[in-house]
């Protein structure tokens, strides 16, 4: 089992930039697929980004696509986003997920708490 802990969100203004970071527990951090989603006030829980467990694989939501960066240090048991260019419709709690298999899944079976990113206009 793994444990997940977000940091580095906040509020920003449109065009800026923010770095997400997601810490896991254990020793067993490069045999999970790791992910990010969001979710928007009143709105569904949507796919982000993902990377596989070697971090030789990435796939982006097309909403993000070119602006986001998905990334992972193995030694460092972290997972990061970072995220370029931000709009509003950005804004949403981004939640860190986890997978013990070679690619996330669309319903990952570990979860973060979550971070509030808030984009301003």
């Amino acid at each position: 089992q793994v444990q997940l802990v977000e940091s580095g969100g906040g509020l920003v203004q449109a065009g800026g930039s923010l770095r997400l970071s997601c810490a896991a527990s254990g020793r067993t951090f490069s045999s999970y697929a790791m992910g990010w989603f969001r979710q928007a006030p009143g709105k569904d829980r949507d796919f982000v980004a993902r990377i596989s467990r070697s971090g030789g694989s990435t796939y982006y939501a097309n909403s993000v696509k070119g602006r986001f960066t998905i990334s992972r240090d193995n030694a460092k048991n972290t997972v990061y986003l970072l995220m370029n260019s931000l709009k509003p419709e950005d804004t949403a709690v981004y939640y860190c997920a986890a997978d013990q298999m070679v690619l996330l899944s669309n319903t990952p079976k570990y979860w973060g708490q979550g971070t509030q990113v808030t984009v301003s206009s």
